[in-house]
């Protein structure tokens, strides 16, 4: 969804930074029943209160919600205590002893700090010649050298680079376990796409798929060698679940990219809202 920035402006420094701007919201509504992958808590929404159970004196009335989710769940960004490898967390921490109390202290979402980075999309399929990456299709680096090349978006250090395969358009399926892709597999970035991901010194990965990886058919989460390699090794973010079809469809590769996780202390991971923000002059 694309925002513009409204309201009156007075501060020279506001009006500089939202002088012409186009907003594309790259975040997923949190809905019940939404596609997720089955290792996760699901998102759950209630009212415990509704206008009129409690009414003042005066006629007023207030409702108020409760929310209950795994923090990998809609569109997210894993922390580094996400995963580990051969009981070790990035950086060579204990695995066991990192989560001692419940949180971890050192590698948890709290120590994500908020982003305003150069954001890249690499629209893959457009670079292979196709509307969309085919289910369980294994994106590779000479897949994401073509995209940069017909697109002209050379990646640097720092930056957030997100990966389009298209699948992102299965998320409003009214059957959930297509965007899940189990029995079909679902496109993603090959360990290898990882590596050259990673000797690119990105601040982060993202794409619009359930899991930042190559799914292969029937295989569901078995490996996730990309998370080992970004996450583990190299200490990348991985954001999951993107909305990119917009943003592609603009024909926008090049943007200021946003986000802030919640300070969810010890988590693993946090929902995420980021925007791509973009200069029409």
């Amino acid at each position: 969804m694309t925002h513009t920035i409204g309201g009156r402006v007075d501060d020279p420094l506001l009006r500089a930074v939202t002088a012409g701007v186009r907003i594309f919201d790259l975040g997923r509504p949190l809905t019940i029943g939404m596609p997720q992958s089955p290792n996760h808590p699901p998102y759950w929404h209630t009212l415990p209160r509704r206008h009129g159970d409690r009414v003042r004196a005066d006629g007023g009335s207030a409702a108020n919600d409760l929310i209950s989710m795994g923090t990998h769940v809609g569109t997210h960004i894993d922390a580094l205590a996400h995963v580990s490898q051969d009981g070790k967390l990035y950086g060579g921490a204990d695995a066991v002893a990192a989560g001692v109390g419940g949180k971890y202290e050192e590698l948890g979402a709290h120590t994500i700090a908020p982003m305003v980075r150069r954001g890249v999309l690499l629209d893959v399929p457009a670079a292979i010649g196709e509307r969309y990456c085919a289910p369980g299709y294994e994106i590779s680096p000479a897949d994401l050298d073509a995209a940069v090349a017909r697109q002209q978006t050379p990646i640097g250090p720092g930056d957030v680079v997100l990966v389009r395969s298209g699948w992102g358009r299965h998320f409003d399926d009214p059957d959930r376990n297509v965007y899940i892709g189990h029995e079909s597999g679902v496109p993603g970035v090959s360990e290898a796409g990882a590596r050259w991901l990673a000797d690119r010194q990105v601040h982060a990965a993202g794409a619009d798929t359930i899991a930042f990886e190559r799914l292969a058919p029937g295989a569901g989460h078995a490996l996730l060698p990309a998370h080992r390699v970004l996450l583990v090794e190299h200490g990348i973010y991985i954001i999951e679940a993107l909305a990119l079809e917009e943003l592609a469809a603009a024909g926008v590769h090049e943007f200021v990219f946003l986000a802030s996780p919640l300070a969810l202390h010890g988590a693993t991971g946090s929902p995420i809202r980021p925007l791509a923000v973009v200069s029409d002059g």
